[in-house]
């Protein structure tokens, strides 16, 4: 008899534990949403930092003081800048990189700028930092740039992009449209600035000449030479980047004018009304200097506006203000109502008719750069910022698209524009069925070889992350595996995934994020999830899985690729993970009830998560990016999608 009830005792702790887990995960899904909803502009939409790095704000201190701007605001800038300096003299590019080079000189300028004396303790420990990494000319070729315009080295030394670059046309295959769009956007203006090699002297004690080993280096041995160490290819390109130098000496008046007026020409098309240049930094900042080579004055309207437009990108905080490199509404928007979605909220609450009229809104119906290769394709995408009808992306526009999907009361209703911007997005398709952000077939990595190209990052090639958005979009809106764009995409993955099992993150730190992006399509699209390919995918994540239960990976990952899947745990790394593992169905598994638990203990008390690491990208090796947003939006979506699976399994019996 005791021995019976102690057995129901025993069975009732038994079935009472799945409630008490699930009684903690609602009760996190209850606070994480209920702060979500805090963040909301009454506009309808979310909008939190975008975090990259000090160059940002270093650049705008440059161009102040290049184009004669008040600078009253320069001391809040640069008590940002110092507020960011690392212990040993140097600034970083994501948390925990121990320092850059680039990075630290061209905040050394902007504080020298500043007015810091070089016998400012602070600069002499950076000063230490760069001279024990050989000094400022191994810096990238955009920090140079900047030098060579306050004449601190010589424009002889930098990779040359002739203006008459500008003439070639589409159908040559070497024109501006083989560039990515970010970087076709940047280099249109430096073009002419490069052209004209303008110079703002600094007054005496603003220059950074200690920055160099010896006192000639910046003017005597500032040249593109070759490089033992280079590919074929890239010494290749350095002959020839000193040829074309060698034809920018002979000043030939009509052809370098000519270019010059289409560049002009291009850079006032671009602009967009409120005053934007693609929708990010450096186009802004460069199409600025361009313009007042050509003898804009600050007055001009074009200027006002562009310089509006800059201002507009700053954030405030104490006696500190910074220089955001972009904006993310759209993104931040949608991450936000398929996050809330997931945990339950309908869609006819007024946070999500509010964010679903607000991105309906976003839709761009404007010809962008796109149409170079797409020339019949109908417009319908959505950007990343709030202006930047030039250039619509894959990866915004799919994510939007599924937002509006799960969170619409009517769906129905809005099928023309919906419609319109699937056909959108799989016009963008690449010939190797995979998708890229901006372009279509902008492929030619060769290019990345060119000296000018240091970041290795000039083209826009199809990516898996942005594929895989491509096929969980065609299954949110009833396609299966049969639809000829998604067996295309689907090939593109096969061939692309890693031996181990995960899949290359382009655009979010980094097999973590592609292996999420990549699993949580398959199941929406209909694959099995049983097959061999897809099982290496889940193995690999649970083998990565850290004793604390979550999940993280270092952005050195991208340079050291036997670092993948490792690194400090975090809530938006945690929460990609458990993505995945849900959407393989692996719901009741110990690596998903461990990581699920991890997100639990480690929300704080307003009901967010606290995370200081990078898990954004930018360009890999180069410039990281932390979204601010990423710490709330994807944990609340994991937990949500996690009572889901459990409600699922249960019949949709609540409680169970």
């Amino acid at each position: 008899m005791g021995g019976d009830t102690i057995s129901v005792r025993s069975q009732s702790v038994i079935d009472a534990l799945p409630r008490i887990h699930l009684n903690r995960i609602e009760r996190a899904v209850q606070r994480a949403t209920t702060a979500m909803l805090k963040m909301q502009e009454p506009a309808g939409y979310w909008w939190a930092e975008l975090e990259s790095n000090v160059t940002i704000t270093a650049e705008y201190v440059m161009l102040h003081r290049f184009l004669g701007l008040d600078e009253t605001k320069v001391p809040r800038m640069a008590a940002d800048i110092l507020d960011k300096q690392l212990p040993n003299g140097g600034w970083s590019i994501w948390q925990g990189d121990g320092g850059e080079i680039s990075t630290t000189v061209e905040a050394y300028l902007a504080l020298k700028i500043a007015g810091l004396s070089a016998e400012d303790p602070r600069l002499l420990k950076a000063r230490d930092f760069v001279l024990s990494r050989g000094g400022a000319l191994k810096t990238r070729v955009f920090t140079r740039i900047f030098l060579a315009l306050f004449g601190q080295v010589s424009w002889d030394g930098i990779p040359l992009l002739p203006v008459e670059f500008m003439l070639l046309p589409p159908w040559s295959g070497l024109s501006i449209y083989e560039f990515s769009s970010w970087t076709r956007a940047t280099v249109v203006p430096l073009m002419i600035i490069m052209a004209k090699r303008p110079v703002r002297p600094l007054p005496s004690g603003q220059g950074i000449r200690e920055l160099f080993p010896s006192s000639g280096e910046p003017f005597s041995q500032h040249r593109v030479a070759w490089k033992r160490e280079s590919s074929p290819l890239e010494n290749l390109f350095i002959i020839l980047d000193r040829i074309l130098k060698l034809y920018a000496w002979m000043r030939l008046p009509w052809p370098r004018n000519f270019a010059i007026q289409k560049a002009e020409e291009w850079i006032l098309e671009h602009q967009e009304d409120s005053g934007d240049w693609a929708g990010i930094q450096p186009p802004m900042v460069n199409s600025l200097l361009a313009l007042h080579c050509l003898g804009y004055d600050l007055g001009h309207d074009v200027v006002q506006r562009g310089l509006k437009a800059l201002e507009f990108f700053t954030l405030e905080e104490g006696d500190r203000t910074w220089l955001q490199s972009c904006i993310s509404p759209v993104w931040d928007t949608a991450l936000a109502v398929r996050a809330l979605a997931a945990a339950g909220l309908p869609p006819e609450h007024p946070a999500m008719t509010g964010a679903t009229s607000w991105l309906l809104a976003q839709q761009i119906f404007k010809p962008g750069d796109w149409c170079v290769k797409c020339p019949d394709l109908p417009p319908g995408g959505w950007a990343f910022e709030f202006h930047n009808n030039w250039y619509p992306d894959v990866d915004d526009s799919s994510m939007v698209l599924v937002a509006l999907k799960d969170a619409l009361a009517d769906a129905a209703k809005h099928e023309a524009p919906l419609q319109r911007g699937i056909n959108w997005c799989l016009g963008m398709q690449s010939k190797n069925g995979g998708f890229a952000s901006f372009d279509k077939d902008n492929n030619k990595e060769w290019l990345n070889a060119i000296p000018f190209g240091d970041l290795k990052a000039l083209v826009d090639p199809p990516t898996e992350d942005i594929t895989a958005r491509i096929l969980e979009m065609l299954g949110a809106f009833g396609h299966g595996l049969d639809h000829p764009a998604a067996q295309r995409a689907l090939a593109f993955l096969r061939r692309t995934q890693h031996p181990e099992g995960p899949w290359w993150g382009r655009w979010g730190v980094n097999y973590l994020y592609g292996t999420w992006s990549v699993l949580v399509a398959l199941e929406r699209i209909g694959e099995d999830m049983s097959r061999p390919y897809v099982q290496r995918a889940v193995n690999w994540i649970k083998s990565h899985q850290n004793p604390d239960g979550g999940w993280g990976e270092v952005c050195e990952s991208y340079r050291h690729p036997e670092l993948m899947g490792q690194g400090p745990s975090t809530a938006s790394q945690t929460a990609w993970a458990l993505l995945g593992l849900l959407a393989a169905g692996e719901v009741q598994t110990p690596e998903v009830k461990a990581g699920v638990d991890y997100l639990v203990k480690t929300q704080n008390a307003q009901g967010r998560w606290d995370e200081k690491y990078f898990t954004g990208t930018g360009f890999p090796n180069h410039f990281m990016i932390r979204y601010h947003l990423y710490r709330d939006c994807f944990p609340l979506m994991a937990l949500g999608a996690y009572g889901q699976a459990h409600q699922a399994l249960a019949g949709g019996k609540p409680g169970a």
